[in-house]
């Protein structure tokens, strides 16, 4: 006895020598991951951060069961990539758990500077700034970076009980080298595993083990990109999604093998929440009996909910996923996207008018649903009204939308449209040039002496409308400087903004301006006008022979403005710019001069056309030369002088 346990702790001792041995020949090997020397410069050229090392292993043993481990080394060359010194984790008590996290910060020799354990992290609730309750809550470590480059380690295990797809592999991030990144799924193959890449040809490795699939995908000396100018980082950086057929989410079952699957799981929670009661149902039917068409009753209904209702986000119960009903909204006067739009679906279909509660990922050119892969790539939901002779798609949650027009935050995507047991996967409307329209027009008063008086009306429809709107909510002198910048205004003396009128989508803005001297240069007798008081486009491009990706815009817009000068009797024109007409594949941008003897008055009109929102990057070098052409013609000036 008393032999064998000296025996015992001989063995113990030597292995713990072993062991001690090993690990120092193994921390001596990973040095070079935290070295910032030992980066090769290949890999920093472009890059604002390397990621020296990344190991995400993913184990999916059922349905409603998902553990996440993370293990990421990246070293953070500028302060452009100062976030990587921030880890935020999003958790909840019910569907999604976080343990172990750690963030470890080393100098540029690879020496440590700071250790953050958990209970060195803040925990807090993760309000978003719009959201009234909700169930999430994040832990977050941040390190204030002294000097670069560092090194940011970081260490983090997730456990999901339920998903609705299985998340997404950025392999890398904009302006980041990546030497060696891995990604490990080990999945049920019952529950029909799926995946998409997406900018990158890089299949798994697969093999089985315990009765579990195992998919691999590995990737080394990925150098940084840098977007091209106007590129969504979706269009260009490599990434993979993953899904899963079945479902389990907050205790229902689904079957995403096909968008229509995906829309019967959500319809299974909305079911009994369009529960109006019978008496509120004919106050509705009351309210709209007197209209002839059903686009007329919609209108009124959407324009009523739009006074009475506010916006509030509420993320509470299954994940955020399922609407409050709509008695809680007609109460209570509020609700988020997912609560409004049930809202206004039970309330049109209380005047008789169907419609589709519709998912979508919203924001200006995001990246949209993919209709070969079925996956919750959704962050919001609208409202679709098909009618006789047109579909009407509503933006419940913002009260300034005009009807029908749901603009740039959802157009040219595809949308899930929940019906009862099914639904579809439909495109949203595309942008059109006649939604963003942009019209100014300025009179301009000059008086003997030079000084100028200016009254602009400012019309503003879709994108544009949405600025004005925007800057209504900013201090008065802020919207002043923003005006100025935007127009491309000459500073004036005095400046005063009226809010005309906004109906029907269409905001009227007024704007009058003093200067004490309009002229651009005096000599002699001579002087220099602008011959329009401001610019309806000043974006240029930078020359390049060749481009990779297209080119996408905001939206197609159309903008015009008719600046009209009125000069004294003792002031005539000497000389007016020649007109100037411009085209290219998708716009054109036109100008007229025109000089009336008689009341001695000058005028200048322009209109500026995108008919198309993605330009095509074969079309580039053509756009640029076109908007070059453009920034040199804003430059001819209208001179006039005194008579004699």
């Amino acid at each position: 006895m008393f032999l064998s346990k000296i025996w015992g702790t001989l063995l113990l001792v030597v292995a713990g020598s072993l062991f001690i041995d090993a690990s120092a020949q193994k921390k001596q090997a990973d040095l070079s991951l935290y070295t910032a020397s030992a980066i090769p410069d290949s890999m920093k050229k472009n890059a604002n951060a390397v990621i020296r090392m990344s190991k995400t292993d993913v184990q999916v043993r059922s349905s409603s069961k998902v553990a996440i481990k993370k293990h990421q080394i990246v070293t953070i060359l500028t302060d452009k990539a100062e976030d990587d010194a921030t880890l935020v984790l999003y958790y909840d008590k019910k569907f999604l758990t976080v343990s172990d996290p750690e963030m470890i910060v080393y100098d540029a020799e690879g020496k440590l500077l700071k250790r953050y354990r958990k209970s060195d992290m803040y925990d807090r609730a993760a309000y978003d700034g719009v959201s009234l309750l909700t169930d999430d809550r994040m832990i977050v470590a941040s390190h204030t970076i002294a000097s670069y480059p560092v090194t940011v380690e970081i260490k983090y295990e997730y456990t999901r009980n339920g998903f609705l797809d299985l998340s997404d592999w950025y392999i890398q991030p904009e302006e980041t080298s990546v030497i060696s990144s891995s990604y490990n799924i080990m999945v049920d193959p019952s529950i029909g595993f799926r995946f998409k890449e997406k900018n990158i040809d890089l299949k798994p490795k697969k093999s089985t083990v315990e009765g579990l699939d195992v998919y691999s995908w590995t990737v080394s000396d990925l150098k940084a990109q840098k977007l091209e100018e106007a590129t969504p980082g979706w269009v260009v950086l490599p990434s993979i999604s993953f899904a899963a057929d079945k479902i389990m989410y907050g205790g229902h079952a689904g079957d995403f093998s096909s968008w229509s699957g995906f829309a019967a799981w959500q319809s299974t929670l909305n079911k009994d929440v369009s529960d109006l009661s019978p008496q509120r149902q004919e106050e509705i039917r009351n309210s709209v009996a007197s209209f002839k068409t059903d686009r007329e009753k919609a209108r009124f209904l959407y324009e009523a909910m739009q006074k009475e209702m506010r916006y509030v986000s509420i993320q509470l119960g299954i994940g955020g996923l399922r609407p409050f009903p709509a008695s809680f909204v007609d109460t209570k006067k509020y609700g988020d996207c997912k609560a409004l739009s049930n809202y206004m679906q039970s309330v049109l279909k209380a005047a008789g008018i169907t419609s589709y509660y519709a998912i979508v990922n919203a924001g200006e050119n995001e990246e949209p649903a993919l209709p070969e892969f079925v996956n919750n790539h959704f962050n919001h939901v609208i409202l679709c009204v098909p009618l006789a002779k047109d579909t009407i798609w509503l933006e419940c949650t913002n009260s300034n939308v005009a009807f029908g027009k749901p603009g740039t935050f959802t157009e040219n995507r595809y949308a899930l449209l929940v019906k009862d047991g099914g639904g579809e996967l439909v495109r949203t409307p595309a942008s059109r040039m006649e939604d963003n329209v942009f019209t100014a027009e300025a009179k301009i008063a000059v008086s003997s002496s030079g000084s100028s008086k200016a009254d602009i009306k400012l019309t503003s429809t879709g994108s544009y409308r949405d600025i004005f709107l925007g800057l209504s909510a900013s201090k008065l002198e802020n919207q002043k400087q923003y005006l100025i910048r935007y127009l491309n205004l000459r500073q004036p003396d005095q400046f005063v903004i009226s809010e005309i009128s906004d109906v029907d989508g269409k905001r009227t803005t007024g704007i009058q301006l003093d200067y004490s001297n309009l002229s651009e240069m005096k000599t002699g007798d001579k002087a220099f006008y602008r011959p329009r008081i401001l610019d309806i486009w000043k974006a240029t491009l930078p020359a390049k022979d060749s481009r990779k990706t297209d080119v996408y815009w905001s939206c197609p817009s159309m903008s015009s403005q008719v600046s009209d000068y009125t000069f004294p009797a003792e002031i005539e024109v000497e000389a007016l710019p020649a007109d100037v007409s411009l085209k290219f594949s998708y716009g054109s941008f036109e100008t007229r001069y025109s000089y009336n003897k008689e009341t001695n008055t000058v005028k200048c009109s322009s209109q500026f056309i995108l008919n198309k929102h993605v330009i095509p990057a074969a079309k580039y070098k053509e756009m640029q030369v076109f908007m070059d052409d453009i920034s040199r013609s804003l430059s001819r000036k209208l001179i006039v002088r005194k008579k004699a």
